[in-house]
């Protein structure tokens, strides 16, 4: 249901850190219509044209505060909001080039009434200005 509203279209852009571009990012949402606590965020996966971004290579961002998704395990006094975006980082070196790029991601969450863990994933083809 949410799944096709979990990338969102407005902002796509390289990560300039110290005047060197580390890495891309995108905003995302929450595919459940509660929202969570950041702990129940079982994983996060990045894919950038095909090529998947390894876990320790993405960031999540919300309100002003940045965490690995190993420190989202023990987060317990933040939230990942309904509707709310979120800044997802991938760390890659150099970026990418500027034009079209297709963008896959992926939210494993915990929720406490369901006998399984799901995984909600989204695809957008997103172009990056130059």
């Amino acid at each position: 249901m949410m799944d096709n509203k979990m990338i969102c279209t407005e902002l796509f852009e390289n990560v300039v850190e110290g005047g060197e571009t580390v890495g891309f990012a995108f905003l995302g949402r929450l595919p459940y219509y509660r929202g969570l606590g950041l702990s129940m965020i079982e994983d996060i996966q990045v894919s950038v044209d095909g090529e998947e971004i390894a876990r320790e290579a993405i960031r999540f961002a919300v309100r002003g505060k940045t965490y690995t998704l190993d420190e989202m395990e023990t987060v317990y006094d933040d939230r990942w909001n309904f509707g709310e975006k979120a800044r997802i980082i991938a760390l890659k070196p150099g970026g990418l080039a500027a034009g079209p790029h297709k963008i896959g991601f992926a939210v494993r969450m915990r929720v406490s009434y369901l006998p399984f863990v799901p995984t909600t994933r989204d695809t957008k083809e997103l172009a990056l200005a130059a």
